[in-house]
């Protein structure tokens, strides 16, 4: 038996986060995808680590206790690690809101109940949590607190009242926010651990989808006129995500850490300022 790394999204950022800490454990990786999850399970496998890939619907509570469930049997559960998710060029509303949202709430609150003593968790959000128009006390509360399955019933995620996939992806990971710090109040009677990093452009594919979609040139300018001058890699990412996963993290918890380049700054006090 050893410790059990649940990754779910088999992307850059999560492999990279996986890299840097998941060797020695079981590593359990899970995406929509089989065949890429595949693929990165052969190239950690081969690397030395141990990794099981496994078909899993971030979307779908079944799915994601089917995962939590084969975790279990190779020994406690002791990190999470939550990378999977859609953006806005991949995807329609009701699917980010489905998958981003919904989602991540379920995830979070299912490994929660099951999370080892001194466990931890970190999970992927992004900048545009920061962007949109600032909520009210009582929505922030609503998305921290309603009960996961009447998530998607709050007045302020029907889709009438979503402009578009970006305001639907900037709901998603303001409510990942929120919940983060719910959970870690749950996960601290464990003596657990939940955190999020909300980066800004990473060289991933995701990010590529991006610059190649209806936004693309948004985003160009966005890292070409913010502080760094440049997108970030994933294992910068990881930089922070080890630091909070390790024991020089223990008294961080339920925050949200954004890793943007200072874009979030340049769209606020700087030249990517709105007109």
């Amino acid at each position: 038996m050893k410790n059990v790394m649940i990754v779910t999204g088999a992307g850059q950022i999560s492999m990279a986060i996986a890299r840097r800490i998941g060797y020695g454990k079981k590593i359990i990786l899970g995406d929509k995808n089989k065949d890429h999850a595949n693929q990165i399970a052969k190239i950690m496998n081969e690397a030395g680590f141990d990794v099981l890939p496994f078909e899993m619907d971030l979307s779908s509570r079944k799915s994601i206790l089917k995962m939590i469930e084969e975790a279990k049997k190779y020994g406690p559960i002791t990190m999470l690690i939550n990378g999977a998710g859609v953006s806005p060029s991949q995807a329609n509303i009701q699917t980010i809101l489905d998958v981003d949202l919904y989602g991540t709430a379920v995830l979070l609150e299912e490994v929660g109940k099951v999370i080892e003593e001194n466990g931890v968790g970190v999970t992927i959000s992004s900048q545009s949590g920061f962007r949109m128009k600032q909520l009210t006390a009582k929505e922030d509360e609503a998305l921290a607190c309603t009960p996961t399955e009447q998530l998607l019933d709050l007045e302020l995620l029907k889709e009438e009242n979503i402009t578009d996939t970006l305001h639907a992806y900037q709901l998603a990971k303001r409510c990942n926010e929120k919940r983060v710090m719910a959970e870690s109040v749950k996960w601290g009677h464990r003596k657990a651990r939940i955190n999020a990093i909300a980066p800004g452009i990473v060289f991933t594919p995701l990010a590529i989808d991006e610059f190649n979609g209806p936004r693309g040139d948004f985003y160009k300018n966005m890292f070409a006129s913010c502080p760094a001058g440049r997108p970030a890699t994933a294992d910068e990412i990881a930089n922070v995500a080890e630091l909070l996963m390790s024991d020089k993290g223990a008294f961080i918890t339920g925050s949200t850490f954004l890793i943007d380049g200072g874009a979030t700054a340049s769209y606020f006090y700087g030249p990517l300022k709105p007109e």
